[in-house]
């Protein structure tokens, strides 16, 4: 039972890190950011790892009046993904 619960435990993390993830990704697409330094890579690697899974769901949902609501389906699709995760572990 522990071994389960630790998985299921570890299942919601990841998921959760990824949705904040998301989160600080729209935050920043908003900020102007130095195209050299640190907090450049750190976008970078930010982007690197959001970006592919957002524009999965931008070829559906093109952006409404300026604004991408992407981001809110690809957050609700990855709680659904985790909750059936944790139904099946």
């Amino acid at each position: 039972m522990t071994r389960l619960f630790s998985l299921s435990y570890f299942i919601s993390r990841i998921f959760g890190f990824y949705e904040v993830l998301i989160i600080i990704w729209c935050i920043l697409s908003w900020l102007p950011i130095p195209r050299e330094g640190i907090l450049a890579d750190l976008v970078g690697a930010i982007d690197a790892l959001v970006r592919p899974y957002i524009q999965l769901f931008q070829r559906f949902i093109p952006p409404f009046g300026g604004l991408d609501f992407s981001p809110i389906l690809a957050i609700l699709v990855l709680g659904f993904i985790e909750r059936a995760l944790l139904v099946y572990f």
